[in-house]
Formats: C-alpha cells, sequence, structure tokens
C-alpha cells in the first residue's frame, strides 16, 4: 500500500484548555479523505483538539503538524496561513450578521488574499450551488433557517478549497431532521471532493450511521476506538 502522508499528526502531545492540561500524550492521525469523529463528554477535551490545531490553543508538549505547519514551531505570521489550509464550521454558525450571505463569503475570500471580484463572485456562486443555497445568496442570515445558516457556514469553509474541516458540534443546534440534510452533506463532501473532515459530536446517532474512524476522549486521554463502527463508544464517553 502506498504510504499516505498526514494532514493532522499529533505524538505524545499535551493538549490545553485555558492553562489546564486537559488531554494527555495524544496521538493522532488524519489522513487525506478521512472522516474522523471525536466523541466523549463536556470537559473532556474535544473542542481543546480543534482549538489546538488551528494553533489558538499552543502546543507544548509533543509534536504536532497540521496541513505542513509545525504547531510547537509555528510563528503568529504563520498562523493566517495555516488556516487558509482549514475550514471551521461551528455549531452556532457564526454568521456575520449584519451582510447578506454573499457578502459574508466575499469578507472571508477578501480577508484571505482573494482581489478579483469576478473571481470572488464566481468562487462564491461554486460553493453555494455545492450546498444547494445558490437561490438564497442575497439573504440575511435572520432570514434562514438554522439548517440553511449551517449549509452556509458549510460554503464558506469550502471556500479555499480546505485540505481539513473541522466541524465542532455542526448538528448541536439543529433538529434532527435538519442534521441528517447536513451529515449528507459533510459526508458527500468527504466523499466527492476527498477533503478530510474531523468532526466533533456528542450524537451517538450520527456516527453509528455515518461510519468514520472515531476517537474518544476519557479520563484524561483521547484514543482511537476499535473496532472502529461507532458502536465501541463506551455510553460513559456520552
Amino acid at each position: 500500500m502506498e504510504d499516505r502522508k498526514a494532514v493532522i499528526s499529533f505524538r505524545n502531545a499535551d493538549i490545553c484548555g485555558g492553562d489546564n492540561v486537559v488531554i494527555y500524550d495524544l496521538d493522532m492521525d488524519v489522513y487525506p479523505g478521512d472522516f474522523m469523529y471525536i466523541v466523549g463528554k463536556v470537559g473532556t477535551g474535544k473542542t481543546s483538539i480543534i482549538r489546538t490545531v488551528i494553533a489558538e490553543n499552543p502546543l507544548v508538549k509533543g509534536e504536532g503538524t497540521v496541513c505542513g505547519f509545525d504547531l510547537v514551531k509555528i510563528r503568529e505570521k504563520d498562523i493566517p496561513f495555516l488556516r487558509r489550509k482549514l475550514g471551521v464550521i461551528f455549531q452556532d454558525f457564526q454568521l456575520l450578521m449584519d451582510r447578506n450571505v454573499e457578502e459574508n463569503l466575499s469578507f472571508v475570500l477578501k480577508a484571505t488574499g482573494w482581489k478579483s471580484e469576478q473571481s470572488i463572485s464566481r468562487r462564491i456562486n461554486e460553493v453555494l450551488e455545492a450546498v444547494g443555497m445558490a437561490h438564497k445568496s442575497h439573504r440575511m442570515p435572520h432570514q434562514l433557517s438554522g439548517g440553511e445558516q449551517q449549509r452556509v457556514a458549510i460554503a464558506r469553509s469550502l471556500l479555499n478549497s480546505p485540505e481539513v474541516i473541522l466541524a465542532d458540534e455542526p448538528t448541536g443546534n439543529l433538529d434532527s431532521e435538519t442534521a441528517e440534510g447536513i451529515m449528507e452533506l459533510l459526508a458527500k463532501i468527504n466523499r466527492e471532493r476527498g477533503t478530510a473532515i474531523v468532526m466533533v459530536t456528542h450524537n451517538r446517532s450520527v456516527f453509528e450511521k455515518y461510519k468514520g474512524r472515531v476517537m474518544e476522549c476519557r479520563n484524561e486521554g483521547c484514543t482511537e476506538i476499535f473496532p472502529i463502527d461507532g458502536n465501541a463508544v463506551t455510553e460513559a464517553a456520552l
């Protein structure tokens, strides 16, 4: 089998939440095309892993690389370049409420160095088409349902063709039917684009239906579950 290079890799890494270590000695590899879940109770460090990946939380012990960037040695000025290789989806959408959908996406592209208005418009149309929201590009966020806002957030995460999408409880504020649609969309992006997805979730039904690798956070550690089918996750972890 041809060796694959991990897009995210941690070795013996201590993950901090604030001033405290919440996960000791994390070993984790995410490869192109992976769909990985991070599960566990509140406060076990799931979101802290995401924050470490995007260099919001420093890595002070162990090794960590993300999309070719060394998290121990990364300089402040290089963090924006790291984040351009990542797409991030939040539970609460984090759209700019004073701008319409198109303006939300345009803001991100311009902030990441896009100059041509024609290229910006074309890219916005592409990502909105991909998530089924092209017909609502001029709507304000408050005019959209929760599921529609999350679709816009997913479109935003696709703008710079990321190597990895990090999704922190992306279905947490949605009803079950809407959550299903969001999971179908993420699975399609993973399948058709080969984009690696790392998803934090409490929802057992999600990772039982949409199979992937599962990392379980508990007892100040985070380890991969075997067999990797969702059913192996302990009740105590959720």
